[in-house]
């Protein structure tokens, strides 16, 4: 019945279904990966809008440095876009005869859902800075795993999730380490470049 369904898909109807449940698949791992780890009383949400909040022992930080939930241009807010965006197109498609008009209305939406977790991102965080973690004198040490894949050899960023002070936070890394770190590799936390960016190195090669 599914390939039935499939296959009298219009080509541009299969192409939104793609993306919008490729986001949805992916907006669930974000959200698995952020309360792995997180304890009972729900801190796994500092994994979002305290990613790089302003730290004490950072004076130039502001409230741009919050993270990924008050920075435009993040992989997490492209997903909510498309999330938005794609189920608002699907569930208008039979309401909306107007293909530039349906579009519209799901980019309108899209956007729409981004500024909102942005703004939530952007209060949650406010409320946190009077209590955040000195990363400087408690990240080094602490263990944690790879959310985006870190580029060989300190050529880019990429990010981690770390247990820190019972909370899980993420943040901007590099490594020093010849080969990439990739999504979901255990790894241990050596310097703070910054306040919003950790040296890291992988445990499988500690364990090694």
């Amino acid at each position: 019945m599914i390939t039935t369904w499939w296959g009298a898909l219009e080509p541009s109807m299969k192409v939104l279904w793609g993306v919008t449940l490729a986001a949805s698949l992916i907006f669930i791992i974000q959200t698995i990966l952020t309360f792995i780890g997180a304890d009972a009383d729900g801190s796994g949400l500092d994994a979002d809008f305290d990613a790089g909040g302003p730290d004490a022992s950072a004076p130039d930080a502001t409230d741009s440095d919050l993270g990924s939930g008050s920075n435009l241009y993040t992989f997490r807010n492209l997903i909510n876009f498309l999330l938005g965006f794609g189920w608002t197109a699907i569930l208008l498609r039979e309401k909306v005869a107007s293909t530039p008009l349906r579009l519209a209305l799901a980019a309108v939406i899209g956007v729409g859902l981004v500024a909102l977790v942005m703004y939530i991102f952007r209060l949650l965080g406010k409320m946190q800075q009077s209590g955040n973690i000195n990363v400087y004198k408690t990240a080094v040490g602490c263990q944690g795993t790879v959310y985006l894949t870190i580029p060989a050899t300190r050529t880019g960023e990429g990010k981690v999730q770390i247990n820190i002070s019972n909370a899980v936070r993420e943040y901007n890394a590099q490594t020093e380490e010849d080969a990439p770190i990739p999504t979901g590799t255990p790894i241990k936390v050596t310097e703070v470049i910054n306040g919003t960016t950790l040296l890291v190195e992988s445990m499988e090669n500690t364990i090694i």
